[in-house]
């Protein structure tokens, strides 16, 4: 006979709800800080919505009425220092936490709202609209709202894609010494996202101060909870985690602000992060104007019974019970708010051309305050005015000591260095800091030199790159990750690609977002389709990254010194066949940079023009050797599009008239692709024939070595493409 034991959870896991007494006993102040809020809230949501049914708002309008009790009852218990972010649908979190930093005091629901709520109601009404004036510049629109300086990080279009990088944030407020929180908002459609999932395991295996709202609205656009999950109590999910969790009534603003009241003091108190269910209803569509019904998934009845629940209503009626509030009272709130907005509108809009005055369908966007479309590009990468004053060396013309030493000890050596120089440099990854310094020995010693400093992170590479991201966006830290191999990077696209590459330019190009990606193209180890790939050709075609390539030890050191003086996000490709191999490397000096925008020539030639990186340059010039091909080989070293220098390729390829590209990696992801193409658009004139290119072939590398070696260029592809460029030529 088996035997059978009950099991409990490690953490509590709640329900609460208010009793009279808790109305009773409430703050005054608290409460008419709440209502404000609220209605602020409403009252800004409602002009949005009204905007959008004349065709003004570009793009989707999430409101979030019905919502701001939610938003208001864990906001405004919060300080500037705390840090929030959130959804698609977070307008009312957005202004909640701004109204919060702009009266930290609280506001009351019987003064005027004063020249910093109406500066907060423009710009924001403004970055919906997509103008200059927005707090993005019109980059972010209703989707991306962001005010760091008031502790709102930024809201996300991607479901469940801020939550990785709130962790970024909580860490960095532990580690900084500081009881500081951050609070991530989603809704039930994102609480079954992996890479909120990733994240609740990390923030619980750290201990990290972070809130994980849930705002359940009981629709993920028109699927309901039930057809989504079998645990419809969503806040179960963080028992998982051993995190502790609470569930409440989100249309009692009350209760929310009890429930964050219970979760801060438990954060604040370094044990760990929270889970807080709300339950609450949009009382519209997923966007725009209309409700639900409007489109059949939901009934009148069903929102009409919601309605009776208005949390501001609520409220309103508990504080008119206490004589705090009269209705009197309640409708001149609503009526400033009201003109607030409407002035706020008078500003951004005008009448139609045909000189009438403005009136709900007759308005337009006033044309001077639209961004200037010069403005398109500006803050994909930042300036590199950070690099200015750094010193640059050369291989050939270096005075300091040098010695023959392993590529990998040197990858070791100038991180350790960076680190005992900078202390705000992180390292995060699978088994960083272990095994003598992860699978390669890459970060050998670093973690007995520096701990706490060096994090061996769970398999959840969202969830890590995330918070790596985050804490770049805080800027009180400056992570390292390493992917062990860079086809992981596909588990963790979102924050590769939709976040940390996106983000500067995203929230308006003045964002900083400095932070390192190191991995490892192992093409011959035998790892097979999975372990193999060259990640130059996806990041090279992405926005936002930089990208370097070292093939000798003493570039290493420079670029990765570069990669970490620089504020962008930079990609740090190494081969596992350089790791093993040596080369001349500094011993003491190790504080030199190769900036961006210098490549370097490793054979000068008049025939053809080899553009190559990584392993590949040594493969080239074995391949010139055997062939006896006058070939000029460049190194490229940097290679994004915005890094690569164009002077260099310009010169050689004025000299050589014709153009080899030589990569190992697969055609299909392939470098050369976007480089050629770009070669042939600015050197057309010059060329004499097609730029040609050596890649991989269609197929990864397969683990039978026969099979492998076919996928992957080598010295022998790169004689036989020689070779070919000459018969074309008519030189055979």
């Amino acid at each position: 006979m088996t035997t059978r034991t009950a099991l409990s959870p490690a953490s509590d896991w709640v329900q609460l709800s208010t009793t009279d007494e808790d109305w009773a006993q409430a703050d005054p102040a608290l409460l008419g800080s709440l209502l404000s809020h609220m209605q602020i809230i409403r009252g800004f949501e409602e002009c949005v919505l009204e905007l959008a049914a004349e065709g003004l708002v570009h793009g989707p309008a999430h409101s979030s009425i019905g919502q701001e009790g939610g938003a208001a009852g864990s906001i405004v218990g919060l300080t500037s220092a705390d840090q929030i972010n959130g959804s698609h649908r977070g307008h009312h979190q957005f202004l909640s936490k701004a109204l919060g930093h702009i009266a930290p005091q609280g506001l009351d629901p019987k003064g005027e709202l004063g020249p910093q709520i109406q500066n907060l109601l423009q710009r924001a009404l403004a970055e919906i609209l997509g103008l200059d004036q927005g707090f993005c510049h019109g980059r972010g629109g209703s989707m991306h709202l962001q005010w760091v300086e008031a502790g709102a990080l930024g809201t996300n279009a991607i479901v469940g894609g801020g939550v990785p990088l709130a962790a970024g944030a909580a860490w960095a407020h532990k580690h900084s010494g500081t009881d500081a929180v951050a609070v991530t908002y989603f809704g039930d459609g994102a609480v079954n996202i992996g890479s909120v999932l990733e994240t609740m395991n990390l923030a619980g295996a750290w201990k990290l101060p972070l809130c994980f709202f849930i705002e359940n609205n009981r629709y993920a656009v028109s699927t309901t909870v039930e057809e989504a999950t079998a645990e419809t109590r969503l806040s179960a999910r963080g028992l998982a985690f051993n995190i502790q969790s609470w569930k409440v009534d989100g249309m009692d603003p009350l209760a929310v602000h009890l429930a964050m009241q219970e979760a801060l003091a438990w954060m604040r108190a370094g044990k760990g992060p929270a889970v807080i269910e709300a339950d609450v209803y949009r009382f519209f569509h997923q966007n725009g104007p209309f409700p639900g019904s409007a489109f059949g998934y939901r009934s009148k009845a069903e929102e009409q019974e919601w309605r009776a629940r208005d949390p501001i209503s609520l409220l309103a009626a508990k504080m008119q019970a206490r004589q705090l509030l009269c209705e009197a009272e309640m409708a001149a709130l609503k009526e400033r708010v009201r003109q607030a907005m409407a002035q706020a509108c008078g500003q951004l809009l005008e009448a139609d051309a045909s000189g009438k005055p403005g009136k709900p369908g007759k308005r337009r966007i006033r044309p001077d305050l639209w961004p200037s479309p010069d403005f398109r590009d500006v803050g994909v990468r930042g300036d590199l005015r950070e690099m200015q004053g750094l010193r640059s060396e050369e291989e050939s013309s270096f005075a300091g000591k040098t010695e023959q030493r392993k590529f990998v000890d040197v990858v070791a050596d100038v991180m350790q260095r960076r680190m005992e120089t900078d202390a705000s440099i992180v390292v995060m990854g699978e088994d960083v800091h272990r095994l003598k310094g992860g699978t390669n020995g890459a970060t050998r010693g670093l973690s007995d030199r520096f701990p706490g400093r060096v994090l061996g992170t769970p398999i959840s590479e969202n969830a890590f790159a995330g918070l790596g991201g985050g804490l770049a966006m805080d800027g009180r830290f400056k992570p390292v990750i390493e992917f062990m191999y860079p086809d992981f990077m596909w588990v963790a696209a979102d924050q590769v690609f939709n976040q940390i590459g996106k983000a500067r330019h995203m929230f308006g190009g003045g964002f900083e977002v400095p932070l390192v990606l190191r991995t490892k193209v192992a093409m011959g180890t035998g790892y097979g389709s999975q372990h193999s790939m060259d990640p130059a050709g996806i990041f090279a075609t992405s926005p936002g990254w930089r990208i370097a390539a070292a093939s000798t030890p003493f570039d290493y050191v420079g670029l990765m010194n570069a990669a970490l003086a620089c504020k962008d996000p930079v990609l740090v490709i190494e081969h596992v066949d350089l790791y093993n191999g040596t080369g001349s490397a500094p011993v003491e000096d190790l504080d030199y940079v190769i900036p961006m925008g210098k490549a370097a020539v490793r054979r000068t030639g008049s025939a053809v023009t080899v553009l190559t990186y990584l392993s590949m340059v040594a493969h080239s010039l074995e391949a010139v050797a055997q062939t006896g091909v006058d070939a000029e080989v460049v190194d490229l070293r940097w290679l994004d599009r915005a890094s690569i220098d164009w002077d260099t390729i310009e010169a050689s390829v004025r000299k050589t008239n014709n153009v080899l590209i030589v990569e190992q990696g697969a055609r299909g992801t392939s470098y050369g692709g976007w480089l050629a193409d770009e070669i042939q658009r600015r050197y057309f004139d010059w060329l004499d024939q097609p730029v040609q290119r050596v890649t991989g072939a269609e197929a990864s590398p397969s683990i039978s070595k026969v099979l492998e070696r076919a996928a992957a260029a080598r010295t022998e592809e790169v004689a036989a493409a020689l070779l070919q460029v000459m018969r074309d030529k008519g030189q055979a």
